[in-house]
């Protein structure tokens, strides 16, 4: 059996297609390339600068429960960025965007920036640590 080497792409319910293609784009530089419908499900695939790939998926029948990490299933979605030095650059840009979060926090494992979609789904910016660090 062959070993995974990544995961192909992440697909995310978000209760507003248009609103979220926008604040993905916006504040991730995520670029549709694919868009459509089936059944009750408009979707719309699309790739960050990375080459990483994210659905979103609006579901006609949807819930509109808020995100809850708690509930069985996704947690968060956390995003390499390199190095601890990217981190402070992406808060400066939640500042200038109004995107709310926490502050980075310098982990054992490697250094955190959370932040919330307008849905509340939980993503996180992650770098791993170095020597310096």
């Amino acid at each position: 059996m062959t070993a995974f080497t990544g995961v192909a792409h992440i697909s995310l319910t978000v209760t507003d297609l248009d609103r979220s293609k926008a604040w993905y784009a916006e504040l991730l530089g995520w670029q549709e390339v694919m868009a459509g419908e089936s059944g009750q499900v408009l979707f719309s695939v699309g790739a960050l600068p990375g080459g990483q790939v994210v659905a979103l998926r609006q579901h006609g029948d949807g819930t509109g429960d808020k995100f809850d990490p708690r509930r069985t299933g996704l947690d968060h979605v956390s995003l390499d960025v390199g190095s601890a030095d990217e981190l402070s650059d992406w808060e400066r840009r939640f500042v200038d965007l109004g995107i709310n979060y926490t502050p980075t926090q310098h982990m054992p494992y490697g250094h955190v920036l959370n932040f919330k979609d307008p849905d509340g789904i939980a993503l996180e910016l992650f770098a791993a640590p170095s020597d310096e660090s």
